[in-house]
């Protein structure tokens, strides 16, 4: 049985989405939809937000293999090594650049191999199971775990049969502007909110102190 949301909580939701409330995928200019170019930029970027690497830097690193046309697997693969090396040194990806140019080319390879080119038959196949479409992602080379957790979080305003879910660090962020630390709870909490903007939204209080006391202090300003 759900329990009601108090004020307190409506209130810190409402501050932490005006806040920081931008996914990492429209933060990477991808315009995310049920089709195969942007599902494929999610993945990409994904990869690229799992490594030990800030955010900002993933992120400009994924705008610039975009902007070099390195939108889709046949793009990805289409580009030489050194071409996607450059692009991620450009976007300051520079510690891993090398051995992520490789992954790029050879997750790239496997998507059109398996899933011609297209996430949305992972997901077909998946038919619903979570479980199921996480491993589907790490079959792709340089996607573990914590790839595929980052996209499910932000895929799931379009794949809703993927259930609620903010990840460990989502929770995390909860724990740092006063949310409850549940999963369950926090779904709760969003309410009618997109689930993925409030997903990211948690994310970014957990990998920045600021961003959360500036919550708190908005959330408390209107009580």
């Amino acid at each position: 049985m759900s329990r009601e949301v108090s004020a307190s909580a409506h209130r810190t939701a409402d501050a932490l989405v005006e806040e920081c409330g931008r996914t990492y995928a429209a933060e990477a200019g991808i315009r995310l939809r049920d089709t195969p170019q942007p599902l494929y930029q999610l993945l990409v970027l994904s990869h690229l937000l799992s490594a030990r690497i800030r955010a900002s830097v993933a992120v400009a690193a994924a705008r610039a293999l975009f902007e070099h046309g390195m939108r889709t697997p046949r793009r990805m693969t289409d580009a030489s090594w050194q071409q996607r090396v450059d692009a991620l040194g450009e976007g300051g990806y520079r510690r891993y650049d090398e051995r992520t140019s490789t992954q790029l080319g050879e997750g790239a390879e496997l998507v059109l191999d398996v899933w011609k080119g297209d996430l949305r038959r992972l997901r077909a196949e998946a038919d619903g199971d979570g479980s199921a479409l996480r491993a589907g992602l790490q079959q792709v080379t340089g996607i573990g775990p914590a790839g595929a957790d980052i996209f499910v979080r932000e895929v799931q305003g379009l794949w809703p049969e993927t259930g609620f879910h903010v990840g460990a660090k989502g929770l995390q962020g909860a724990e740092r502007v006063g949310l409850p630390a549940s999963t369950a709870r926090l779904a709760e909490v969003a309410g009618d909110r997109d689930p993925a903007v409030f997903a990211a939204a948690l994310v970014r209080a957990a990998l920045d102190q600021e961003i959360a006391e500036t919550v708190r202090e908005v959330a408390r300003a209107r009580k």
